[in-house]
């Protein structure tokens, strides 16, 4: 990861960002969110396309032939991004209450939210189990005290290591992998960085990424893949100014 090149990007972006034109801007940041809810919940095995996508959150027609669960999971993914921009918007630091609020968002209408797990589980296919019992509880509540201390990664690094070490934890029964995305695009926005989708089509990628710092404790592929996607961001909105 060249963090100099992305950081000077990053600046660049900020100081010209008055020169784009405000509808352009706006369409650009629609797309985003659509795109992002999309790959986020397909990731997961939600097979409304993107287009169905679109008439969902646009139109607020349902899709026929569609299980009333993937309506609900992208109505709710659009409204947790939403929350995530409001608490940004308030310069709110990541806390467990906003982590716990996001997953009640996600999850309305699918299953009761916010609530840690206290059953053992399984990822299918990954090759590390997470903890179980008191063991996840004592992870969970330190993942929230290291949130606060993680001083020697860069903001990328950071936004990498909150959705790896969530993941890896693992403290719901469902829905982990959309809070940890949302986690991320929290910690990116909060240090004025654009926010990222993951694209179905690279999942396999992404998910031997998070092993290897599942098993490893290996952050670096991880922040690469982040990285890479954050300076293909920043160059998409370089062009417009």
């Amino acid at each position: 990861m060249d963090f100099k090149r992305i950081s000077e990007k990053k600046t660049k972006y900020e100081q010209n960002k008055s020169k784009i034109d405000s509808v352009t801007l706006s369409s650009y940041e629609k797309d985003f969110e659509l795109r992002f809810t999309h790959n986020s919940t397909a990731i997961e095995g939600n097979t409304l396309t993107l287009m169905e996508t679109k008439v969902v959150l646009e139109d607020g027609i349902s899709i026929g032939g569609k299980e009333l669960r993937e309506i609900y999971e992208v109505v709710n993914h659009k409204k947790a991004y939403e929350y995530v921009k409001k608490c940004i918007s308030e310069k709110k630091p990541l806390s467990e209450h906003i982590v716990k609020d996001l997953h009640a968002i996600l999850t309305e209408n699918i299953i009761i939210g916010g609530i840690y797990r206290n059953q053992e589980v399984r990822i299918s296919g990954a090759g590390f189990t997470p903890p179980a019992g008191n063991e996840m509880y004592v992870q969970i509540k330190g993942f929230y005290e290291e949130l606060k201390t993680r001083d020697d990664l860069n903001p990328i690094e950071l936004a990498a290591w909150t959705h790896a070490e969530f993941v890896r934890i693992h403290p719901f029964i469902d829905g982990n992998g959309r809070t940890a995305r949302l986690l991320m695009n929290y910690q990116l926005l909060a240090q004025g960085f654009l926010p990222v989708s993951v694209a179905q089509e690279d999942r396999l990628d992404y998910y031997n990424a998070l092993e290897e710092y599942a098993i490893k404790g290996d952050l670096s592929r991880f922040a690469d893949f982040i990285a890479d996607l954050e300076e293909k961001q920043l160059d998409e909105y370089l062009k417009l100014i």
